[in-house]
């Protein structure tokens, strides 16, 4: 998906300007980048006054190929002056707005920020842009077009398909003993074991590491050095598992993830397909390991309800859970029944 963006903006003049939604998925990406020869740096809240200066000289100067953005640093009266002023010098390259799912409301990673986005082609209407997704049904993939100013655009499908991992569901009767048969064989496997709460995330990651298969944790509430810690020792070293909350796994591109297991049921089918999606990066067969049970429905129906969300979506997250039961209790092969969720058929 990056190589949509990051190959056109090598080949045209300028700097190419990537709105990304995390700040470890853009450090990710500008370390890959960079070890590749690419000018590539991130412009975020982790730099200091001095680093944040030392990139945007960088850019102004004509040095760097391309620049990763958070949507709210993007949209800061100083960024657009740096940019108005790039736009003027004929140096922007492209706008990139990566995991565009986020500019969805009835999206499965709402962020509002990237509604403000429609600034881009308003403020800026002769510099390409392209928006890129892995995850989105025909609902989501229409709002993108419509919030970004894309309505003409052309429109590029792929196949949903991932042909190398196989999907299990089972019903929960003990789930850790049930998630320790399935790691059985497993040990030395990087894999990642998702997590409804922070609690049991932790928990979890203990058990685990207790019946000698090594995990970390991840959620939210852990200090930001330690999920970094813990990220980083993640994708560096050999067999581990990530113990996590949804918090963790955007964009994050570690090839050889071997599994994903849930231990609780995700809130939708948009969210299970790219929980999923983050096995088997580098071709290699993988599992989709799920437990579910009808408690994980009731506290995800709970949610729902308690959430400040309007009307309409709280009957829109419904339906979307109600399809994620039905896909968990089909008869028939289960990629038959998330391809056909996408609109693709599938015999």
């Amino acid at each position: 998906k990056s190589l949509c963006y990051q190959i056109p903006a090598l080949l045209r003049p300028g700097c190419a300007v990537v709105v990304s939604p995390l700040i470890a998925l853009m450090q990710d990406q500008v370390d890959a980048l960079t070890q590749l020869g690419v000018k590539a740096a991130c412009l975020n809240s982790t730099l200091d006054w001095r680093e944040a200066q030392v990139v945007e000289q960088a850019i102004f100067n004509g040095t760097l190929d391309l620049v990763y953005i958070a949507p709210e640093r993007l949209l800061l009266d100083r960024t657009l002056a740096m940019l108005d002023a790039l736009n003027e010098a004929g140096k922007l390259a492209l706008f990139a707005i990566d995991e565009a799912h986020c500019v969805s409301q009835w999206g499965h990673d709402f962020r509002p920020e990237y509604l403000q986005l429609c600034a881009l082609h308003e403020r800026y209407p002769d510099v390409p842009r392209i928006a890129l997704t892995a995850t989105a049904d025909q609902a989501t993939r229409s709002e993108i077009l419509v919030r970004l100013g894309l309505s003409e655009a052309r429109v590029f499908l792929s196949s949903f398909d991932r042909p190398n991992i196989r999907y299990t569901v089972v019903e929960k009767d003990n789930a850790r003993k049930q998630l320790l048969g399935f790691l059985t064989g497993r040990k030395g496997q990087a894999g990642i074991v998702y997590c409804l709460s922070r609690k049991k995330v932790e928990e979890t990651a203990e058990w685990l590491s207790a019946q000698g298969y090594p995990a970390l944790p991840y959620h939210a509430g852990l200090p930001a050095a330690e999920r970094a810690a813990n990220q980083r020792r993640f994708l560096r070293e050999e067999g581990l598992i990530m113990c996590a909350t949804i918090a963790f796994g955007m964009g994050i591109d570690k090839p050889d993830v071997r599994f994903v297991a849930h231990l609780d049921l995700p809130k939708s089918i948009e969210a299970y397909y790219q929980e999923t999606g983050r096995a088997g990066r580098d071709g290699e067969a993988s599992e989709a390991w799920m437990a579910y049970g009808m408690q994980d429905v009731a506290l995800q129906h709970a949610r729902i309800a308690e959430s400040g969300a309007g009307e309409g979506h709280k009957i829109l997250e419904a339906q979307r859970l109600t399809a994620l039961l039905a896909y968990c209790e089909a008869p028939r092969c289960r990629r038959q029944v998330l391809l056909n969720y996408f609109g693709e058929e599938r015999q």
